[in-house]
Order: structure tokens, then sequence, then C-alpha cells
């Protein structure tokens, strides 16, 4: 994810309804995440397409690895002799 620029995308909730269609450019442009606020504390935050499906995949990467780890502290492993074998 890219960084959080403070002075930059972070913004009250009025304001981001007041000018969503900008927001929402900006947010596609420089695809960075945008901070919404409400009552001076993070309420939401708006990421590009692009940027959500990095997220998803990666959380997708992390949840396989995870998987693996946990087949191999489970013994659910094959040697790759016996791989090779159910391969053919």
């Amino acid at each position: 994810m890219k960084e959080i620029l403070l002075s930059e995308d972070v913004v009250p909730i009025g304001e981001f309804k007041a000018h969503a269609a900008k927001w929402l450019a900006q947010v596609k442009e420089t695809d960075h995440p945008l901070i919404i606020t409400q009552n001076g504390r993070p309420a939401g935050v708006l990421l590009s397409p692009q940027e959500f499906d990095r997220f998803q995949e990666k959380e997708r990467f992390f949840y396989s690895v995870a998987q693996g780890l946990e087949d191999i502290k489970g013994g659910r492993v094959f040697s790759t002799k016996d791989l090779k074998e159910r391969l053919a």
C-alpha cells in the first residue's frame, strides 16, 4: 500500500461528501488511500480498485502460506518421490 500523506490523504466526511468526485479522482490518480474522518477520528479508508486488488492478492498469498505451514505441522506432506509418482 502506498504511504499515507497526512497533509493530502486525510479528509473529513463533510468535505468528502461535498467533493466526492474530486476525492475519487485523486485516489485513482495517486493510488494513495484516502482516510475519511468523522468527528476527528478515522471512520473509513477509500482505496483505488487496483490497490484493493493488490491487497486481496497479498491476503490470499499469506493465507496460502499459512495453510502450507499448517500442513507441514500436521504431517500432510509428500516427499519429492511420492509427488512425482502421483503426478506421473
